[in-house]
């Protein structure tokens, strides 16, 4: 199995576009490397590749990443589709930049695909492009997606601004925990973990690797960084500072914060907050990093 980390931040990016706080400011001069928005490439095989979650920056994203490169086709790709964590706008828009491709497949749990068809109507402005096969992903029965065993496991329901009409209940947010029959290996992707669910001790114990939600440090972190009333507490997302004890109980387990928000200080190596994550034995990797299993 292996998996690239194409983007590493939460929506916006580093530094996000409209944002001038001291981390994005150093961004832009070139003091910190800039980060695409999270999503991460899987294979089984090395020729079938699955996305877990379209970034809205998935154009640059597989242009920098060798294995997905066009071939050997004219218009051949070795992208087979998308699994959705949510229905979050930065996770599904980049499903539009792929609308020209045949034959992809996107899997997700039942509320997303009823938000991107219902809600949001991307299903069917991407089916008047070309045809996608739409499938709901059921909780812990595994899928083989061209040999990898791939599972659902709930973890929140938190829905996306414009479906907070919805009257659809059940597993808005998903982890995916992937397998590899052949060698053994099992990465789990959780980038949207609102607090730490019962049974997740479990998921994280029979990983090798896991690409956890690192989207906050504190839970107050993006009003003083901004100086204005952020909302962050409804953002479904656990701070760092109440995940990285729970961390701290999987020493064997390789642990990688992902989903960045740009205010978050691990971005910036020299800071306190990452000498904390190494203390601890936490990654906080660049894009492009490679993780073979």
């Amino acid at each position: 199995m292996k998996a690239v980390l194409l983007g590493t931040t939460a929506g916006g990016g580093f530094p996000q576009w409209n944002c001038a706080c001291a981390l994005c400011v150093r961004a832009r001069s070139g003091e910190l490397p800039s980060r695409s928005q999270d999503c991460l490439a899987i294979s089984g095989n090395g020729t079938d590749w699955w996305l877990v979650n379209a970034s809205p920056d998935i154009r640059t994203q597989v242009a920098a990443c060798s294995p997905l490169n066009p071939g050997p086709g004219p218009r051949d790709t070795p992208i087979r589709g998308a699994l959705f964590t949510d229905a979050e706008l930065d996770h599904t828009l980049g499903l539009l930049t792929l609308r020209g491709g045949a034959g992809l497949t996107v899997w997700a749990p039942g509320p997303v695909l009823h938000a991107l068809r219902d809600q949001f109507d991307l299903r069917t402005v991407i089916d008047g492009y070309a045809p996608v096969a739409w499938r709901q992903v059921e909780a812990y029965q595994p899928l083989d997606l061209g040999g990898l065993l791939v599972s659902a496991i709930p973890i929140s329901g938190k829905r996306p601004k414009y479906a907070r009409s919805s009257t659809v209940d059940g597993h808005w947010v998903v982890a995916y925990r992937f397998e590899d029959p052949i060698s053994g290996g099992v990465l789990v992707y959780a980038p949207c973990l609102a607090s730490w669910p019962a049974g997740f001790d479990d998921v994280v114990a029979e990983a090798d690797c896991l690409l956890l939600d690192g989207t906050f440090y504190a839970a107050s972190e993006m009003g003083s960084a901004t100086g204005s009333s952020s909302g962050q507490a409804a953002m479904g997302h656990l701070p760092i500072t109440h995940s990285l004890p729970e961390l701290r109980r999987f020493p064997s387990v390789r642990r990688i914060y992902t989903h960045l928000n740009n205010t978050n200080p691990v971005l910036d190596p020299e800071s306190p907050e990452a000498a904390k994550l190494r203390e601890a034995g936490v990654e906080v990797p660049p894009d492009g990093t490679v993780i073979e299993l």
